[in-house]
Order: structure tokens, then C-alpha cells, then sequence
């Protein structure tokens, strides 16, 4: 992947993290602060509790920590999906299940259309 296709699909996630946001706030009693700065987006929950998803550019990786931890995703051109290096599944099923932990409600990321 060139640094141009990894920045898109990057941006791409970033987006469809801050859309999910506003879909969850708007259908939901959850309150979800989405605040992005360049390549970050940080969630803070409304027990003050934060998930905050970065790129990591040089690696072509996308970084998020949680309570649960730090976990960083690369892009499976062939699935077309955001991975987990270590094998620990797809960046927003992961995504889904950390905010619902966190917030202690039953939240549902996903990617764009």
C-alpha cells in the first residue's frame, strides 16, 4: 500500500468513527464527545472514560487504546478491513466492544458504505 492509499483508507476509518458517533447520539441515550485533532479522534464517554484512535503513519498502522489496552490495525487489502496484528480481530467489532464496555451500553461501530 503507498502512503497515499494508506492515508485515504486511514481518513476513511477516522470518518466513519465520527459518523458512527453521531448516529449512536442521535438513536441513543449514549453521549459520545468525538473530538478529532488530524490524524486522532478521541471519545470520551460520559463517565469521563476515553478510547482514543490514532494513525501511525510510517507503519501504515492505526493505533487505539482502551481500558482493555493498546491495539494497532493494518489494512487487509484482500478482506478489505482494518486487522489486528496480533490476531485479535477487526478494528470495528473490537471498536463496538470496547465503547460498550466503556460506556456500559450496547454501542455498534461499523465502516462506511
Amino acid at each position: 500500500m503507498t502512503d497515499l492509499e494508506y492515508l485515504d483508507r486511514a481518513d476513511q476509518l477516522l470518518m466513519a468513527v465520527e459518523q458512527c458517533c453521531d448516529r449512536i447520539n442521535d438513536d441513543t441515550d449514549a453521549d459520545i464527545d468525538a473530538q478529532r485533532v488530524g490524524g486522532m479522534v478521541t471519545l470520551v464517554f460520559a463517565n469521563r472514560s476515553q478510547i482514543v484512535i490514532n494513525q501511525q503513519k510510517p507503519l501504515h498502522e492505526i493505533w487505539l487504546a482502551a481500558r482493555a489496552g493498546g491495539f494497532h490495525y493494518r489494512f487487509d487489502a484482500e478482506k478489505q478491513v482494518w486487522l489486528d496484528t496480533k490476531g485479535a480481530g477487526e478494528f470495528f467489532a473490537n471498536l463496538s466492544q470496547y465503547a460498550s464496555e466503556q460506556s456500559a451500553l450496547a454501542l455498534q461501530f461499523k465502516a462506511l458504505d
